[in-house]
Formats: C-alpha cells, structure tokens, sequence
C-alpha cells in the first residue's frame, strides 16, 4: 500500500504515502482509488479528505512511469481524478508543502481545496517539455482565471499557496502551525451536507476578449521559448479551456500531451532530469556515509576563479576567507566580489540587506595561519604544478586535522597534488566552471586515495551551493576538458581544410550550442589553450594539432581581454567581428602547408565537432574516469554549452544511433588527420550490439 486510510469520525482520510514527494505511480494511484472507494461505500462516512504523509501532498505523476506501460496502466491518473470527481460525497484536498503537476491535477479534482501556507503549487510540466496532461490545463483556468493560470503553466515556476489564497483554487488557507487533518477534517464535516457538490469541470471561464489576449501570448511565446514546442502547445490547450467544452478540452490536451511525449526535445529534457539526480549517486559511497561539517571555508587565490568560487560559499551563507599573496591582489579580488553583487543588485537580482549579508560572509588575509581553521580550503592558483606544491605542502602544514583540501585544477593530476601532503584522504578536485558564481557544472576529482566522506561531503556540498556535482575520475583534463580538447583539434583542421571561424562557429551555434568554439576561445583566452598546446607538443608528440591557433597566439590576439582574437572587439560590446588579416593568416597557413582549401558543409562541421566529443567521451566512459554516460552529458549540459534540447552529447549520439555515429568516425578516419578519428571500442561495440550509452 503506498495510501493510508483512517477514518476520523464520519470523515475518511486518505494519506497518500509514497516517499519523497508521494509521486503518484501505478502502486499509489491504486491505493488511493481504493480508499475512495472504500469510502463511498461505508454509510458512516459522510466526507473524504485527501493529503499526503511526509514533506508534500504530492509532487505529481511518477516520471519514471512515462512511456512504459505502468502509464496507461488502470487506474489511470485521469481514472484516479474521476473517481475524486464523481464521488457521490465531498471530497476535500488538505494540501501541504509540495502540491505540483500530478498532486495539484488530483486537488482540482476535488469538490474543495484547503491548504497551509508556504505550500509550493505548480504546474511545471513544461520544463520536462511536457504540458499537464491530466486536466490541469482545462480546469485551474477556470478556478485562476484565464492570465494567471496561463502564466503558471507556460512557466511552470511553483507559486506560494498564500498568494493564490484569493482565488477560487482555494476554500481555506490556514494560518500557519494549523494542525492540517484536525482543520481539514473539521471543514469536510462543516460542508458534509452541502449539496449539489461543487465541481471545478462546471465553472466558466471568462476573459474578456481572450482572441486578443491569446494571440498576444502565442506571439510572447514564441520568441522566448527557442527550440522547445511545450511552451507553445501549453498556450493551446489553455486556449481550449475557453473555446471548447470541458469534455473536449480534456481530449484535446490529451492528444497535445501525448505527441509531446514522444518528441525528441521532451525526451532530452527527461534525460537532463534524470541525468541530474544520478549524477550525485556513487555505487561504492553509501547514502548514509557520513559527511563533514562545512561551516567555514577559504580560498587559496583572489582572482577570477578564486573571487567567484568566493561568491558561491557566501551565496549558501557559508563564511569565506580569501587568501592572497600580495595586499594589492586582494583589495582587487574583493572590490570584484563587492562589484559582481552590486550589478546583481542594480538588476533588481538581489535585495540591499541580503547583498550587505553576503559581503560580510567575505573575508581576506594574507597569512596561511589565519584560514587555518577552516573546514574546507579551495586552491585557485595559477595552473602549474609547481605552484600548486607550493601551496599544498603549505595547507598540509598548517590546516586542522579534518580539514578538506580541494585544488580547483581544470587538468592536472590530482593523485600527485594529493601526494604533495601527509594527508592524501583529505584532498579532492573541486573544478569549478568560469564563471564560478554563474556556471552550474562542479566537476569533483576523486583521487586514488580520497576518502569516502570526503566524496561524500564534496557532493552534498555542491548542492548546497546550488551546483551540479559530477564525480570523475583522475586523467588529463579530466572529464570535460580531455573531450574539449579533441572538439578544439577538430575546429583548428576545419580552418586548415577551408573554414573561417565565423562559420564554424554559426553552424554549431545554429545546432544549439550556446557559444561555437572560436568565440568559446576569445572568452576564455586563447593563451590558455596555447599553454596546454606547449605542454603537449612535449608530453605527447604524437598528437597532432593544427598551427592556426599557435599563429594567433604568436601576435598576441589572446581574445576579448586583449581587445582581439579569432575575431575584433569594440569597447563595451562583447559581440564578435570577423577580422579579415585573421581569415587571411588563416587561408595563407593552409597554403603553407599545403592544403587545397574547399567548401565544408555545416552538417560536416556538427559532425565532426560533436562526434570528437562523442568518440573522446566513450574512451572516458571505458576507462572509468565517469561512471555513466548521463554524467558526461551533465558537465556538457551545464558546463559547455551543449544544447539542452539535444540531452549531451551521449544522449545525442543514442538518439542518432550508434551505428550512424559509428559509420561517420569510420569516414572521418580516411579523411584529412584521420589519425584523430580511431573509433572508441566501447562505441563500436555498443553499435554492434545495437545498444546506446545511456542503455548499456
């Protein structure tokens, strides 16, 4: 049983029971129609109150459950909603907490709603690319009004139950530390009498002259929701809770839901959602493992890096000390961090007293002993593992016994970072994304002998900082970068064969991505890659790369921070122009080397950029450096700018299907560097078997 059924005088409560949100599966649908019917069958019983046990009244249908035969498995959660809504005695929703898609469909199923305050009610349907498919876009319309309920639904964004309290969704909201079945129970035997029994189908909506209105909204839509139909198809069956009878609305939206369900933006979304809450799990760290107190914390380096990750322990009203070498480079970092919240607040992001709470969780030093005590210390040094010795054998003389030691590495090797301390256990990869305060991704190195707590506690702590933690294992570049590095190769052998940064970067960008690769390289510098570039052509000779960027590098067009790179800067405005001297540099290096220039089609380029990042990832995936292959997905998805309409590269690749994939790269290898194009094992053996990444 995943309902509980009680019955309090002559009322009956049914508690839906299905830890952590009561999410309504096969198991408790079952449960629940049940005790419905239980009660409609027992004379003594004279009203029914719904809610749920726990942390929520219910977070909605079991996602799980979608596009598997549980779904449409009797009953039904229209069966459920019905049997709620033809019940010959009232039936009272006691709504708590968590009242979202499914659990908020169910509640307007009811004769009567009443709530606590606080409780979080929504429709978010539409960020799985979905739309509310059991009568949630016919019936809160007509309890909310046409423009609220529209706003709901099209955002999907969770509402306090309190605001809505003067609306018709709701009979009662209590006052807070209302005991909710005592006042529940109380209400349903107030109106046990009451008859004919309300019913929120038989309401109208009324909206003066809502063709405009409607028409305006499609027109909004359109323009924001990019590359996602949900959005659009949400205005629609809205549209038809005041155009259409109920019965017929009911069948239109049905219809909507279930061609979303089957589209590939839907199923990406799916994928992301998932993605995310598997990325957290570590077969060999239990749940249960025990984690270490963060309550204060310090950062090694006060520039960029150091001063955004700064931001983020202050963000979760964690204290953090900034260390730096000289008084002038720390002034500079905090004036950073008091600047960046400041713009915040100019933007109306951000309150006046919650700013002013932020910067006095900021600290500065210049003396190692004065962060000694602090739970976890974060390295944001210059990356040379000279430095980064320095620094460590530092921390391990002088942080408390416990402390985490953390290197915010992008591609070092974290094994012999930790080898530079007596406490090896203590020490992590915490790689945070540029910019730290903004970008979701926490990449978490664990090294050989990194301690389960650690792991554990590096994991919980990315949450509370509002991150997504993606554990990986050590290599160069670990799990985003080693593949960056194979997508960059491939952009530099598409301007030696022909192409001119502006297209390469317009056709991936037309694909989705955020930002193409020669734009990528002007934000983040160009020196950057020509440093790890140096360091290649000395550790592994027997990669290839092309000399375009070296060239650049070599007239010191290092991107935007120099005012130049790929492409020219103006003050003030970040867009990029193509600078003909480059293009030209770039036509006379393929002469020089003796390449005949050709036409290349955008297909061409997608291709090959996102199948070195596909082929690069399957070794990774292999190897164990990740441990699915939704992680990579989650690090290009909220590090990389992959588009999130296509789920990652991996969840791409599967939707392609390997043997395609596959059958590519097998091109690709007898054409210009074919030596780049070795296909992974793990990819041609997934073709063969005609399975994916993400269904291995």
């Amino acid at each position: 049983m995943s309902a509980d059924y009680a019955v309090h005088g002559s009322v009956a409560v049914i508690t839906l029971n299905n830890p952590p949100v009561n999410g309504m599966g096969l198991v408790t649908r079952t449960a629940a129609v049940a005790g419905l019917r239980q009660a409609q069958e027992d004379p003594a019983v004279k009203a029914i109150v719904i809610t749920g046990a726990g942390k929520a009244f219910s977070g909605g249908a079991d996602i799980k459950e979608f596009n598997s035969p549980k779904a449409l498995t009797e009953p039904t959660l229209h069966t459920l909603i019905r049997t709620a809504e033809d019940s010959v005695k009232p039936v009272v929703a006691a709504i708590h907490s968590v009242c979202m898609g499914g659990g908020l469909e169910l509640s307007l199923g009811c004769n009567y709603r009443v709530a606590l305050p606080g409780a979080q009610i929504a429709l978010p349907e539409v960020k799985l690319g979905l739309l509310p498919g059991a009568g949630g876009t016919q019936r809160l319309p007509r309890v909310l009004g046409l423009e609220r309920a529209l706003n709901m639904i099209v955002s999907g964004n969770p509402v306090p139950s309190e605001k809505l309290a003067d609306s018709a969704l709701f009979d009662a909201v209590f006052p807070a530390g209302t005991n909710l079945i005592e006042a529940a129970v109380a209400f349903a035997e107030k109106i046990a009498d009451v008859r004919p029994l309300p019913k929120v189908r038989e309401r109208k909506v009324d909206y003066p002259n809502h063709e405009a209105f409607l028409q305006f909204t499609r027109n909004t839509v359109k323009t924001v929701a990019g590359p996602f139909p949900a959005p659009l198809e949400c205005v629609e069956t809205v549209a038809a809770a005041v155009t259409m009878k109920f019965e017929d609305g009911l069948k239109f939206e049905r219809e909507r839901f279930m061609h979303l369900i089957q589209t590939s933006e839907s199923k990406s979304l799916r994928h992301a959602f998932f993605a995310e809450r598997e990325a957290s799990k570590v077969p060999d760290v239990p749940s249960d493992t025990p984690i270490r107190d963060i309550r204060k914390a310090a950062i090694i380096g006060a520039g960029t890096m150091g001063g955004g990750i700064a931001m983020n322990f202050a963000n979760a009203g964690i204290p953090v000390t900034l260390l730096e070498t000289k008084q002038e480079a720390l002034d500079k970092g905090l004036a950073t961090i008091r600047k960046n919240y400041e713009s915040t607040l100019k933007k109306g992001k951000l309150t006046q007293e919650k700013m002013d709470q932020r910067l006095a969780l900021v600290g500065g030093t210049l003396a190692y002993e004065e962060i000694a005590d602090a739970d976890i210390v974060i390295e944001a040094v210059f990356e040379e593992l000279g430095v980064k010795e320095t620094v460590f054998r530092k921390l391990d003389e002088v942080m408390k016994p416990g402390a985490i030691l953390a290197s915010n590495t992008s591609t070092l090797d974290v094994d012999r970072i930790a080898a530079f301390t007596r406490r090896p256990q203590d020490v992590i990869g915490t790689h945070f994304f540029s910019p730290a305060n903004v970008m979701k991704l926490l990449e978490i190195v664990r090294g050989k002998q990194t301690g389960k707590d650690v792991l554990a506690t590096a994991l919980a702590l990315s949450k509370k900082l509002k991150k997504t933690g993606v554990v990986s294992g050590v290599c160069d570049g670990f799990i985003g970068n080693r593949m960056i590095e194979q997508y960059s190769r491939q952009a530099g052998f598409l301007l030696e064969e022909g192409c001119l940064p502006e297209q390469v970067d317009k056709a991936v960008e037309k694909f989705g991505f955020a930002m193409g690769p020669f734009r990528m390289g002007d934000l983040a510098g160009n020196d950057i890659g020509w440093a790890i570039r140096k360091r290649r052509y000395v550790e592994k000779p027997e990669i290839s790369y092309s000399k375009t960027a070296d060239l650049l590098c070599e007239i010191g067009r290092f991107g935007q921070k120099t005012g130049g790179g790929w492409y020219d800067y103006k003050p003030g405005d970040r867009k990029a122009y193509p600078n003909e001297e480059v293009n030209a540099m770039i036509a006379r290096h393929s002469a020089d080397i003796g390449v005949q220039r050709r036409a290349i089609s955008d297909e061409e380029i997608v291709q090959r950029l996102v199948y070195a990042l596909v082929n690069e990832a399957a070794l990774i995936l292999e190897e164990g450096i990740a441990l699915r292959a939704s992680d990579i997905d989650m690090v290009y998805l909220t590090g990389y700018g992959f588009p999130l309409h296509r789920g990652g590269p991996m969840f791409y690749a599967d939707t392609v299907g390997l043997p395609n994939v596959l059958a590519t790269i097998e091109k690709l290898a007898k054409g210009y560097h074919g030596e780049a194009w070795t296909p992974a094992p793990l990819l041609v053996k997934l073709a063969a078997e005609g399975k994916g990444f993400n269904s291995r």
